[in-house]
């Protein structure tokens, strides 16, 4: 906790039982206990998240809620058999940072955050955030629920797992070995005469369905996809056999993101560097000089450079053109022109607003970032 740990990932090995923390999204190595104690270990962590220990050959999901320097955390944990034992990883939630959800603090430029509030305040259609794990999907969308969670709105979600407990909204844990899945329990929770709608992914093509139904039947409905762009949501869903038509009047916009980390404050560097460094590195810069700053390494961020993560951003609306390109079935890549044209900014493009305005290094963006 004091490390800002995300993860703590426990992982027997052939000869050593080993530790690792994941601090801003990369994972360092920590030392661990002695092999000998890997089976103690172990089924302590069982024990607390309430699993079965005898059971050793299954995966196995559970929590376990403590009181770390007077914080409420969440261990959200996931166990795994590997040829050497039970590899089991742990997500720390802490419950007490209650800004944490806050659209301000996630890294939106002034113009994006304009539109997301827009976005967030619909009365129906959907929107749909992607990326891949662990890139800071949910939080958005919690972000953009938060906002908009007043006592005049009904708000029902359905997740696997319920992630974060907010008051004042209805949320629904996954569960399919009792027949609740995320098709099944929309089915539902469109009946319950909800206001806005989330549903934490989708993944087939009857979830698709029942998501855009309830967008045209007068629901904002928010949702993640796993796609590394915006413009492929829409050949992602087409592949899931959704009709053009119904996208084109049922979605509003869709938003990619990662999360690069943040220069530490107290070790953070100038540099001057020429613009063919940045041309050789795949960033887009004319001839010149330009300012970057690094993080030298300190006790304060223990000496990675960094501390904390922001997002970077591409946002694809929907307007008319967009539109009548969906219906005419074009691939991702001249959506992608389309909406490059109308003023889109990829997210390699917010990212290097990023390195240029001191918060993150040119070797970030390119570690989350792919050009094609």
């Amino acid at each position: 906790m004091e490390r800002r740990a995300s993860d703590i990932h426990l992982e027997p090995l052939e000869k050593k039982f080993r530790v690792r923390y994941r601090l801003d999204g990369v994972l360092h190595p920590v030392e661990a206990p002695p092999r000998s104690l890997q089976s103690a270990v172990l089924s302590r962590v069982k024990l607390m998240a309430k699993l079965n220990i005898a059971e050793h050959r299954l995966p196995q999901d559970g929590r376990i809620q403590l009181k770390i320097l007077g914080r409420d955390v969440d261990l959200r944990v996931s166990t795994l058999p590997t040829l050497h034992g039970e590899g089991v990883v742990m997500r720390l939630l802490d419950r007490s940072e209650s800004d944490r959800y806050e659209l301000g603090r996630l890294g939106f430029s002034a113009a994006m955050m304009a539109r997301m509030e827009h976005f967030s305040s619909r009365p129906y259609g959907i929107f749909l955030v992607t990326g891949p794990t662990g890139s800071g999907k949910s939080t958005t969308l919690y972000s953009a629920l938060k906002r908009i969670n007043t006592l005049d709105r009904k708000i029902i979600t359905i997740e696997d797992p319920v992630e974060y407990q907010m008051d004042g909204i209805n949320q629904i844990h996954v569960n399919t070995q009792i027949g609740l899945t995320f098709a099944s329990g929309l089915r539902h929770i469109v009946r319950q005469d909800p206001d806005v709608i989330m549903v934490g992914e989708i993944r087939d093509r009857e979830t698709a369905e029942i998501a855009i139904r309830a967008a045209l039947t007068g629901h904002l409905v928010f949702s993640t996809l796993h796609t590394n762009d915006a413009p492929s949501a829409i050949t992602r869903l087409t592949d899931m056999g959704i009709e053009s038509f119904l996208l084109t009047s049922s979605l509003v916009a869709v938003l990619a993101q990662r999360l690069v980390r943040v220069n530490c404050p107290e070790c953070k560097q100038e540099e001057i560097v020429a613009g063919d460094w940045l041309r050789s590195r795949g960033l887009d810069a004319p001839e010149g000089e330009y300012r970057i700053y690094r993080g030298a390494g300190c006790e304060a961020c223990s000496h990675t450079g960094f501390q904390s993560r922001v997002g970077i951003f591409e946002m694809m609306e929907l307007n008319e053109e967009i539109r009548k390109m969906i219906l005419a079935n074009s691939d991702a890549g001249t959506l992608a022109r389309a909406a490059r044209a109308q003023g889109m900014r990829t997210l390699r493009e917010d990212g290097q607003q990023k390195v240029a305005a001191g918060i993150t290094t040119p070797e970030e963006i390119l570690r989350v970032t792919q050009e094609f």
